[in-house]
């Protein structure tokens, strides 16, 4: 048996090469499709590179490190929501810095001149990176038990 009724349920563990593979996976596969189906060769590309690997990065390095937070760390003291919220826009504003960087640099490189990918950046990366960021953040915050919360 799993239980007796009178315990309470555990969470759902935070294994995170489960999350960075689906991080990955699922954007890669609707941008794909939306690429496939809308005729954009562009979108499907920037499907596996540069939508699906900033929400793969994104999943990898926030989930690993709030995967290494102390049982009574402040990030079990917001509701999950907010906190979920705060975390998308942060890794959506850091992505944007980067995605505007890339495409001003990239364009200078010989193979990328002609290619309109880097111009994709300042919207591709944010977008991923708030996705991810907050999925994450909810997911993890979701495998914490109540007893880890401090009130």
């Amino acid at each position: 048996m799993a239980g007796t009724p009178d315990s309470p349920a555990q969470p759902p563990p935070f294994i995170l090469w489960r999350e960075v593979l689906v991080a990955y996976l699922m954007p890669a596969v609707m941008a794909g499709i939306g690429g496939a189906v809308t005729q954009q060769p562009e979108l499907a590309i920037a499907a596996a590179t540069s939508i699906a690997g900033t929400s793969a990065v994104v999943a990898a390095l926030l989930g690993a490190r709030l995967r290494r937070r102390p049982d009574r760390s402040w990030t079990l003291r917001p509701p999950r929501a907010l906190l979920a919220v705060g975390f998308g826009l942060g890794a959506a504003a850091l992505a944007l810095l980067i995605g505007r960087s890339g495409a001003h640099w990239l364009p200078q490189v010989p193979a990328l001149a002609d290619s309109r990918w880097p111009g994709r950046l300042p919207i591709d990366l944010p977008v991923s990176a708030a996705i991810a960021a907050t999925m994450i953040t909810w997911r993890w915050r979701g495998s914490r038990s109540n007893r880890h919360r401090r009130t």
